[in-house]
């Protein structure tokens, strides 16, 4: 590979040279910039070896797509113990470095955790009838439900967009936002949305319907599935400080429940503000548990 030529513009040097001098930078977003990267260098003439300078000629599509973006560990690869097919990133190596990863391989996925930071997301969508930029930002201060359903024209998904939608109302007065997302175009969003409902179509929504067309942000909630391209039922309860506070990932046949979706944010909100404890099946209104007085409650119990 001596002399195949680096593909970062300021760069003059062959490949053998450009190696050692640490190209780690932003990826760019545009297509044609991530396929040139693609078509650098055959992922097969790559090995890795331990401590090893690597420049972005070392690597395809597939290892960039998720974060943008390339990090270096103190400036070079972290010291590894074997061969991997191929390196796969910290979404964010905060204290990271080579000593506390060596011997392991590094994982770009971002792990979800309850009562941690959801993952940040932006991206266009149907906003009443209307293309609109929306983000987890965008609504601090208020409790969101993001749910995945996984494509436009489709049989159960309708079904459960339009429940959720017909009651925005009720989580709007619980101060929480609902929020649809889907790996189809936003034009495709708008097209259903403009479809009568006695046509398999949506009509007038209620809530926006999120673009997510490169799957990014259904990766970071986990809920994609390489194989079909599409992501799963995921429904997501993010509480108003932005943590996460409910997880459920349905298989594709079932659709999920409202008033369900609706019980569990005004538990946890119920939870915030008053530090007891909601019993199965609760609703407002019900008993609830002191933590420290739980045997008054278990008094009461048939």
């Amino acid at each position: 590979m001596t002399g195949h030529r680096c593909i970062v513009p300021a760069c003059k040097s062959g490949y053998d040279s450009c190696v050692t001098k640490h190209h780690f930078f932003t990826v760019h977003k545009n297509p044609a910039r991530l396929e040139q990267w693609k078509k650098a260098i055959p992922r097969k003439d790559f090995v890795i070896k331990t401590r090893q300078a690597v420049c972005e000629l070392h690597f395809y599509e597939e290892d960039i797509i998720c974060t943008k973006v390339m990090t270096d560990i103190n400036g070079k690869v972290v010291e590894i113990s074997c061969s991997p097919r191929r390196i796969i990133w910290f979404r964010s190596v905060g204290n990271l470095n080579g000593s506390t990863l060596k011997g392991r391989h590094t994982n770009r996925k971002m792990v979800l955790v309850l009562e941690q930071p959801a993952p940040k997301f932006k991206g266009t969508a149907v906003v009443n009838g209307e293309f609109k930029d929306i983000s987890l930002e965008s609504f601090k201060g208020k409790y969101v439900v993001l749910f995945f359903y996984p494509l436009d024209f489709t049989f159960v998904c309708p079904t459960e967009i339009i429940a959720f939608s017909d009651r925005a109302n009720e989580f709007a007065a619980i101060n929480c936002q609902l929020i649809a997302a889907s790996c189809d175009s936003h034009f495709s969003h708008l097209a259903w949305v403009n479809t009568p409902r006695n046509e398999g179509g949506l009509g007038k929504m209620q809530i926006p319907l999120l673009a997510d067309k490169s799957a990014a942000i259904a990766k970071d909630y986990q809920v994609y599935n390489e194989a079909t391209g599409i992501p799963y039922r995921g429904l997501f309860i993010i509480d108003d400080k932005g943590n996460l506070r409910q997880i459920t990932i349905n298989d594709l046949p079932v659709g999920r429940s409202v008033d369900e979706t609706l019980r569990l944010v005004q538990a946890f909100q119920y939870t915030d503000e008053h530090g007891e404890v909601c019993p199965a099946n609760w609703k407002p209104g019900s008993k609830t548990i002191n933590p420290s007085k739980s045997k008054d409650y278990f008094k009461t119990v048939e």
